[in-house]
């Protein structure tokens, strides 16, 4: 039994995202896991990180809990959309506002190093995009994974063991949609 947290990243809950959200929720319970939702289009919170790292901005109650649910988490499993080559805005300014120094990493006095607070986890990436996912590979070099993997999570302790990726979306049936929805599922 795995405590996970689970953060949809799209704004919209009744996206493709919020369907693999709600599906992969559900299968995770019934094995047994403990399961903390975290929705970010349902959180309130200013995305906007105002003064950088140089002005303490209170953190709103929902990122509070948030915080709460992520340290408590094993694993971690993020589900939102490929946009513009990487998450959407909304996600990047929970990151902004959420893993901050103190919470996700701490600078060392006088080194270039820091210390990795969140190691330990693990996390899991389920993206939808329109993009082929060929060309997001090769031609792109997948700029929002490596955003995601080491410079998010990675900088932070968190280990990404998985990546699912669902494309394209804008051309898929509804076939594919329910396949893609299965096999979040398993």
């Amino acid at each position: 039994m795995k405590r996970i947290a689970v953060v949809l990243g799209h704004p919209d809950r009744n996206s493709l995202c919020g369907a693999l959200t709600t599906t992969y929720v559900q299968a995770a319970r019934e094995a047994g896991s403990e399961v903390r939702e975290i929705r970010l289009g349902e959180l309130k919170f200013d995305p906007v990180l105002w003064h950088g790292y140089n002005r303490v901005q209170e953190l709103e109650p929902d990122l509070v809990a948030a915080r709460e649910s992520i340290e408590w988490a094993e694993h971690l499993a993020f589900m939102y959309p490929n946009w513009w080559g990487g998450m959407p805005a909304l996600m990047k300014g929970f990151f902004d506002r959420a893993f901050l120094p103190g919470f996700a990493f701490r600078y060392r006095d006088r080194s270039p190093l820091w210390d990795k607070l969140l190691r330990g986890r693990t996390a899991e990436l389920i993206v939808t995009m329109d993009t082929p996912r060929w060309y997001n590979r090769w031609i792109y070099r997948r700029p929002g994974y490596n955003e995601m993997k080491r410079t998010i999570l990675g900088f932070c302790g968190i280990k990404t063991v998985r990546v699912r990726e669902y494309a394209v979306v804008r051309h898929s049936s509804r076939d594919e949609r329910q396949h893609w929805v299965a096999e979040v599922a398993q």
